[in-house]
């Protein structure tokens, strides 16, 4: 899988943990060796997993190697494809909605760049605990939205964005991969007790606008990053059930060769999209 923050490393945002290094976070295959007698995953377990360049070798490569709790079993029903794109997408969403947002049942829930990498994954995972989700993204991708279970979809480019969200009612949890520009609509919009998750973003400068307002509504807010999931297995997990139960997917849109890196790093930002990009061998 490709994700921005691949190209942080590249840019100088973040600096590599060695040199020569191997870009990447996501992957999927197959197991071919085991580093411990005692590890439960054996020889020809499909795979899946995220959370590599950082401190460790990327994934942009024919073999790689990976801690276990990085981890986790692909279901038989699940392509090597969207195991590899829904990584870390699907960790981030998972700990923005779940752990941090703590949405329940009922809740109103927007989702900021539906149609991105995150969002289209946070939107099923929203469904999925029974709320009522309003996300953003250009016209052309409103009716798919809709069919992975947005309840309403607006332009993000519409002059009276704030205005249509507060006719659908105050939000209870806000996922916001652009704090620095819909921060102040976030404030407007949320309701007493709103849970607000800052994504990505990392060469922004984020300030919080209508300081009072957020205050008498005491929101919090939640800036999180992927890499500091306490235990990725575990999430990743939680995800392999939801797609094995037919309740989760990722959305494939482009796929490059090995040797069309560079342009797959570009593409991430020169052009947009439903779902993800992910490189094959």
């Amino acid at each position: 899988g490709v994700n921005p923050v691949d190209t942080y490393f590249r840019e100088g945002i973040y600096k590599p943990p060695m040199l020569p290094w191997t870009p990447g976070s996501d992957f999927s295959g197959v197991v071919v060796e085991v580093g411990s007698s005692s590890s439960d995953l054996n020889i020809g377990d499909r795979v899946f997993g995220t959370g590599m360049g950082r401190d460790l070798d990327g994934t942009y490569a024919e073999t790689i190697v990976a801690p276990r709790k990085n981890m986790a079993l692909l279901p038989d029903e699940v392509e090597f494809e969207e195991g590899a794109a829904i990584a870390l997408v699907g960790v981030t969403a998972w700990r923005a909605l779940i752990d941090h947002g703590r949405i329940k049942s009922g809740e109103k829930c927007l989702i900021h760049g539906g149609n991105g990498g995150v969002g289209h994954v946070a939107i099923q995972i929203a469904k999925d605990r029974d709320a009522e989700i309003i996300t953003t993204a250009r016209p052309k991708y409103h009716k798919s939205l809709k069919d992975l279970g947005a309840d309403y979809v607006f332009d993000y480019k519409e002059e009276k964005l704030a205005d249509l969200i507060e006719q659908k009612g105050t939000q209870d949890v806000i996922i916001d991969h652009m704090c620095d520009e819909y921060m102040e609509i976030d404030i407007r919009v949320a309701g007493q007790g709103a849970r607000i998750v800052g994504i990505g973003q990392e060469n922004s400068d984020v300030t919080i606008p209508s300081f009072s307002v957020a205050r008498s509504k005491e929101i919090t807010l939640h800036m999180i990053s992927m890499f500091n999931t306490p235990k990725i297995c575990s999430v990743l997990e939680q995800l392999a059930m939801m797609m094995s139960d037919g309740l989760l997917k990722a959305v494939v849109e482009d796929r490059y060769s090995l040797d069309e890196v560079k342009s797959a790093q570009k593409a991430i930002y020169s052009e947009s999209r439903l779902g993800k990009i992910i490189i094959t061998p």
